[in-house]
């Protein structure tokens, strides 16, 4: 069965950030339908957000070719935005369980035509492997800070860094990581200031919140 979707045409000039087409709880004839209908040239800007891989490879081929889809990331867009942003932004996982949901925050940037740099595996259970990355990753201006478990990287990379942190909580533990919960408490009780928090798994979300700094920023540059 397709479901009726509304799309908001406006929401790129209201925003900053156009509309995106989250997969999951959609059919798969709606998911379909859709990416049919907006992978044309003259079609608005629209990214799709967990999509999984079986359905997007059961689409026509012919439409399939129209799009960049990356599997792990679960992300698929025709082309990124033509915009000018300043700057770039970090990504950096505490694991690469953390995978998909780092590549979900860089595709996303990617689509918003910013550029980013992306540092996997860099928990704080072998400090080492965040030290060897910290130069490069204070070369960016904004950070993603990406763990689950206990979800430490965030406070002490925040103690480390004079950029501002967006930490994403993810799901990745077992028992009382309670999917994700005490991750998401964790990063919401840090001392470290210059934190803020997206809710658990959410990469997209940081996506956005990441490109709406750069844009502000990149709005009063001279």
């Amino acid at each position: 069965m397709e479901q009726n979707v509304n799309f908001d045409y406006q929401r790129g000039e209201r925003t900053g950030i156009p509309e995106a087409i989250f997969c999951e709880g959609k059919t798969k004839e709606t998911i379909l339908g859709l990416l049919e209908k907006f992978s044309s040239e003259g079609a608005p800007p629209v990214l799709f957000t967990r999509l999984a891989a079986d359905i997007f490879h059961d689409l026509k081929r012919k439409f399939q070719k129209q799009y960049r889809y990356d599997e792990t990331a679960g992300v698929a867009f025709r082309q990124p935005l033509n915009q000018e942003i300043y700057g770039k932004v970090a990504i950096v996982s505490a694991g690469t369980s953390d995978a998909n949901i780092a590549w979900e925050a860089a595709k996303t940037l990617e689509y918003l035509g910013i550029r980013t740099e992306v540092f996997e595996d860099c928990g704080v259970a072998g400090l080492w492997r965040l030290q060897a990355r910290l130069a490069e990753i204070n070369d960016c201006q904004v950070i993603i800070a990406i763990a689950g478990m206990e979800g430490a990287l965030v406070s002490v990379l925040a103690g480390l860094t004079p950029r501002p942190i967006i930490g994403v909580p993810t799901s990745i533990g077992y028992g009382v990581c309670e999917k994700g919960k005490t991750a998401l408490r964790s990063m919401l009780s840090s001392c470290a200031p210059g934190i803020s928090v997206v809710n658990i798994d959410n990469g997209y979300g940081a996506a956005c919140f990441a490109a709406k700094i750069l844009m502000t920023f990149s709005s009063i540059q001279p």
